[in-house]
C-alpha cells in the first residue's frame, strides 16, 4: 500500500465494547445522540486525530449521513482533524487565562518545544495549540496537555512540566502552586470546620 493510499478504519474489539455502551445510553431511535463520545473513541484509536475515514465510519455505524458527523467534528475544537505529535499541548487563551499571562505561558512552551502554534516538534513528540476555554478559569493561566489539567502556571513551571514529558515522565497534574484545588491561594480563610456553616 503505498503510503498516498487510504486507510480503513474500524473498531477495535476493545473499544467496540466502549461504543457499545455508549450507544445503550441512549432511548430506542436515538442512537446517533452518541457521535460525540464515539467522535473521541475513534480519535484516540486513530492516534489522536480523527481522519475522514473515521469520520465516514462513525457516520455509517450510526447510520446518519457523513455530513452530520462532520459538522460535529468541524464545530469543537475537542476533535483534531490533522495528524498531531504524541503529547497535545493545549494553551488556553480565553479571556481569564489571558488575563492572568496566558502569552506569556504560550511563549515559554513554544520556545521550549521550538515549535509555533499550530506546528508539531520533528521528533512528532509535542503538538502546540491554542484552545478555548477548559473550564478552569479559576486556576488561570492553564493548559491542557493529553487529558491532564496543569493550572496556576509560571513560564517556568510549563517549562519544567514539558521537560518532564520530554524525558518521559508524568508530571503532576493540577495546580502548580500551593493552591489544593481551587481553594483560594494560601489556603481556606472561611467554612474552616464543619460548624461554621
Amino acid at each position: 500500500m503505498s503510503a498516498a493510499a487510504k486507510k480503513s478504519f474500524a473498531w477495535s474489539k476493545d473499544v467496540e465494547k466502549s461504543v457499545k455502551a455508549h450507544i445503550a445510553k441512549y432511548p430506542e431511535g436515538k442512537q446517533q445522540s452518541a457521535v460525540m463520545p464515539l467522535l473521541d473513541l475513534a480519535q484516540r484509536q486513530n492516534g489522536g486525530w480523527l481522519s475522514q475515514e473515521c469520520i465516514e465510519y462513525v457516520a455509517t455505524y450510526l447510520g446518519m449521513p457523513a455530513m452530520k458527523v462532520m459538522e460535529v467534528a468541524t464545530f469543537y475544537t475537542m476533535y483534531i482533524l490533522k495528524p498531531i505529535g504524541q503529547h497535545h499541548v493545549q494553551v488556553c487563551g480565553t479571556t481569564p487565562c489571558w488575563l492572568r499571562g496566558s502569552d506569556k505561558i504560550m511563549a515559554a512552551a513554544s520556545k521550549k518545544l521550538g515549535i509555533k502554534k499550530g506546528e508539531t516538534t520533528k521528533d512528532g513528540k509535542f503538538t502546540l495549540s491554542e484552545v478555548e476555554c477548559q473550564g478552569a478559569c479559576v486556576n488561570a493561566p492553564m493548559v491542557m496537555i493529553d487529558d491532564d489539567y496543569f493550572e496556576d502556571l509560571t513560564e517556568e513551571s510549563v517549562k519544567a512540566i514539558l521537560e518532564d514529558y520530554a524525558n518521559g515522565k508524568t508530571p503532576k497534574p493540577g495546580p502548580q502552586n500551593t493552591r489544593h484545588t481551587s481553594e483560594p491561594e494560601g489556603g481556606l480563610t472561611t467554612l474552616k470546620t464543619v460548624g461554621d456553616a
